[in-house]
């Protein structure tokens, strides 16, 4: 009976994750979604704790150190997501994203060490030794990748590229799955141990030469290979709830990549073997070589500009999350829009360091859904457009990936910004954008820079705003 009860609670579990990201799909019934999928999350713990048996009638052990890691795993979770700034959410996501990997890794181990400490004289299928391999492999890859790319967005690693890297990764990859072959034909402990040493240097290596402007990719890739792996445990314990969720969170991380590799005009095979936005073949373009010169506008001239405008587009940017200007950004939004001022967001895939980063920090000021605009739909509008306002954005906007063939970002979509009548560029300085380069937008002659940090200078552009009455 209990059986029975827990295959049905996991149904219900799985039908949860569905209906989750099903909600996840839209803004407007997102947070409805988490809270189902949580909801899922938490039946299938609880009820595989309670109910499950295995094959002899036992019931699960050490109960207590199962309910501290949850007490400890709940308090840690609850208390990092309450405490994280908006600039610090992308190496979060990547830490949490890394333990995944390193829980499916764990599993993989361990089955392992069962297997080969168990009599010998029991033939373990092939296929559990591959699945048990499988997982641990991507694991280690998602696990070690992670805490790099983690380490990148904190500013604690470097970008490491070297020579011959494309043929080192192919190599080492070759050399893995050779030595898992070998351990599952031969159940070799020390090849296995191998695989798992090598797999953590290949998500090193793999992660190590990514720059800048290509994180989001790696962030959403590496995301799928921690569901892939949960899957391989799914497989591994028979665990139906396990297994669609893993599959569900491998299969959306990949077509959330393929979306981001689709807006940075990469191929998922220069990410795979590790060539992935590591840098130029040539000199990329300097400021020297600009035509036109920079003018900087005032607050009082930028206000006059905006209030008088028709339509007024905001280009958001990392530099608004560090900041912490979104709620300044969405006051601005609503005095304009009282002055009869269309006002839209254009929304690049990429812009900030994970996939949807712009689109969680203006939901936390409560910006309407409907005024995210992406970026093939936004781009036609820039030609109507009166002024566009770019608040901490640069590589996004940098002409240079369509002009400049040396550049990094050559060939990478961008927002069309400079097609509007007049374009406002909020930075603190004029430091180059993550991806490292010069952004000749801002030696464009309709271009005006309004210096100083997003927070303030939005507040002070709101000021003159009203002043004007």
């Amino acid at each position: 009976m209990q059986a029975h009860i827990l295959q049905i609670s996991y149904l219900i579990a799985s039908v949860t994750f569905i209906l989750g990201l099903k909600f996840l799909g839209n803004p407007t019934t997102a947070r409805k979604g988490n809270l189902i999928a949580a909801f899922g999350m938490g039946l299938a713990i609880f009820a595989t704790i309670f109910l499950y048996t295995d094959s002899v009638g036992n019931h699960l052990r050490n109960l207590p150190f199962i309910f501290a890691g949850l007490l400890l795993g709940t308090i840690v979770g609850w208390l990092a997501a309450k405490k994280v700034q908006m600039t610090a959410m992308p190496e979060m996501v990547s830490l949490f994203n890394g333990m995944g990997g390193a829980c499916a890794m764990l599993i993989s181990i361990i089955e392992f060490q069962h297997i080969t400490q168990s009599s010998s004289q029991i033939a373990v299928p092939i296929g559990e030794l591959a699945t048990i391999i499988i997982g641990m492999i991507i694991g280690s890859v998602s696990f070690a990748g992670s805490i790099i790319a983690w380490g990148k967005l904190s500013g604690k690693v470097k970008d490491k590229s070297f020579s011959f890297q494309q043929f080192i990764n192919i190599g080492l990859l070759a050399v893995i799955l050779v030595l898992a072959a070998m351990a599952v034909v031969n159940k070799d402990a020390q090849m296995f141990y191998a695989v798992l040493v090598l797999s953590l240097v290949y998500g090193i290596l793999f992660v190590l030469p990514i720059g800048g402007a290509d994180m989001p990719v790696v962030i959403s890739l590496l995301n799928s290979f921690t569901g892939v792996a949960a899957a391989c445990g799914g497989f591994l314990y028979d665990n139906k709830v396990m297994l669609v969720g893993g599959i569900l969170v491998g299969s959306a991380g990949t077509l959330l990549t393929v979306v981001m590799c689709k807006a940075m005009n990469r191929s998922l095979l220069n990410v795979l073997i590790g060539n992935f936005g590591g840098g130029s073949t040539g000199e990329a373009t300097t400021s020297a070589s600009f035509e036109g010169t920079i003018k900087e506008v005032t607050a009082s001239d930028a206000a006059i500009l905006m209030k008088y405008a028709k339509k007024v587009i905001i280009v958001p940017g990392y530099g608004l999350a560090v900041a912490q200007a979104q709620h300044v950004v969405h006051e601005l939004e609503e005095l304009l829009e009282k002055e009869g001022v269309e006002v839209k967001y254009a929304i690049h895939p990429v812009a900030g360091r994970m996939p949807g980063h712009m689109n969680v920090l203006l939901a936390e000021s409560n910006v309407s859904y409907d005024k995210l605009v992406e970026m093939e739909e936004i781009n036609p509008e820039f030609t109507t457009t009166d002024v566009v306002l770019v608040v901490g954005a640069n590589d996004v906007v940098n002409p240079a990936a369509k002009t400049d063939p040396n550049s990094p970002i050559y060939g990478m979509p961008i927002l069309d910004v400079e097609n509007a009548t007049n374009v406002i560029v909020n930075k603190r300085s004029m430091k180059a954008g993550y991806a490292g380069i010069e952004n000749e937008l801002f030696y464009k002659p309709k271009t005006s820079m309004l210096f100083g940090d997003a927070k303030k200078a939005l507040t002070q552009l709101v000021s003159e705003i009203k002043n004007l009455g």
